[in-house]
């Protein structure tokens, strides 16, 4: 198949954050497709200022990157103009292209128009992924207030859902909540985050050296909790904070590093200063690539995944959970939810209360001293990963509703 992608914030390994699409795109082509991404800059450093549209090539397949900056610290109202007017750039550039298939990828849900339009103008079927349901989300959050705006945002979701062929959900979750939306069960898979299941061997000096590169002061023998990732408002990185103030008398030697970028990065900089926390029992650091994220994580005793405490967040398919499992590190979550419900079945982990953070350092530092429970919960990780996430297994199934897309299209 020629498949046309979209993807508004796609990452290469060179980037920092998930790279969903880079992996699916490059197995689809080792399977025979011909994939033509379409992105912007805004998250990819190698091209950071560019002003021109580049068209290049990623791993065997076609990768078309346009000018449209953003970034999480924007105004949201710099943000909705960077939304529209990547989605213009986007349709136009579909004129460029053929294609049997168009699969456009959220967030944001704007990503549905260049969809649409290319939908209309190469009469292939189009299949719509929802990353986060938009907009109940940044309803929920605040981020959406007016009820025009609001009113206007649900329309866009009904239009993406019901002009597509296909829906991909990253949870079940959010499979209902397209379902609720009036589109049948038939048309609606759920293919979670992946996990990279074949990431290899890193020896305990490079290990050890990664860590003592970037933690510099923590001693070997001290356990390590590491949040990897995004510090955006949704995810409350800043309970971390909390958290690391009661364990400070809880288990002096654990010690806390958030490594990532976001609106809050700075915020929660403050914060762990203004507690006392900052570099003492607490570190944070700037992101780091992709490719380097393995080594990070593996120098950990545990990895940590925080949400909001918003019910509509617990059907998140957050990176750091599956990151975490692909390199076979015990996950602490601090909140309920189906990923919640894998970690307690699979003993891959614990999980934590967001409103009590006392509680949540005596569980952790339970956790970490328990030489036992740590490697069961290492191995439960794995296999987990394994046998739910696996990017092959995901690939296929995304295969599987591509084909399907264009063969009920075919046949309408």
């Amino acid at each position: 198949m020629k498949i046309l992608y979209f993807h508004q914030y796609f990452i290469s390994p060179a980037g920092a954050g998930g790279t969903r699409s880079y992996e699916l795109a490059r197995r689809l082509v080792r399977r025979g497709h011909e994939v033509t991404l379409v992105t912007s800059n805004a998250f990819m450093p190698e091209y950071e200022g560019m002003t021109q549209r580049l068209e290049t090539e990623l791993d065997g397949f076609k990768l078309v990157v346009l000018p449209v900056a953003y970034t999480q610290s924007m105004s949201y109202a710099r943000r909705t103009a960077a939304f529209f007017a990547f989605a213009a750039a986007a349709a136009k550039e579909s004129l460029r292209h053929q294609a049997d298939v168009v699969f456009a990828t959220s967030t944001p849900l704007t990503i549905a128009l260049p969809g649409l339009f290319a939908r209309m103008k190469t009469g292939a079927p189009l299949v719509f992924e929802v990353r986060d349901l938009w907009p109940e989300l940044p309803i929920a959050m605040g981020a959406i207030k007016h009820p025009i705006a609001k009113a206007a945002a649900r329309t866009l979701e009904w239009v993406a859902y019901h002009g597509s062929e296909q829906v991909v959900a990253l949870s079940p979750g959010m499979a209902r909540g397209v379902e609720a939306r009036g589109i049948s069960r038939g048309r609606v898979t759920v293919i979670p985050n992946g996990c990279d299941v074949d990431l290899g061997e890193v020896s305990r000096d490079e290990i050890a050296r990664y860590r003592a590169s970037l933690f510099p002061d923590v001693r070997p023998d001290q356990p390590l909790v590491v949040y990897a990732g995004s510090m955006g408002r949704s995810h409350d990185p800043g309970w971390l904070v909390d958290v690391a103030v009661k364990m400070h008398s809880v288990d002096p030697d654990v010690r806390f590093g958030l490594v990532g970028k976001g609106e809050l990065a700075q915020e929660v900089h403050r914060r762990a200063q203004e507690a006392g926390v900052l570099d003492r029992n607490l570190y944070v650091r700037g992101p780091v690539p992709k490719a380097e994220v393995p080594t990070l994580l593996r120098s950990a005793q545990m990895a940590v995944s925080t949400m909001a405490p918003l019910p509509e967040l617990e059907d998140n398919s957050a990176n750091k959970f599956f990151d975490a499992l692909a390199n076979g590190v015990p996950v602490a979550l601090n909140y309920d939810g189906w990923q919640a419900d894998l970690v307690r079945e699979y003993e891959a982990g614990i999980v934590m209360r967001c409103a009590r953070p006392a509680e949540s350092a005596h569980r952790l530092s339970a956790a970490l001293r328990d030489a036992e429970g740590l490697a069961k919960m290492r191995q439960g990780a794995a296999r987990l990963a394994a046998e739910h996430f696996d990017r092959e297994n995901l690939t296929t199934s995304l295969e599987q509703v591509l084909t399907r897309a264009v063969q009920t299209h075919a046949a309408a």
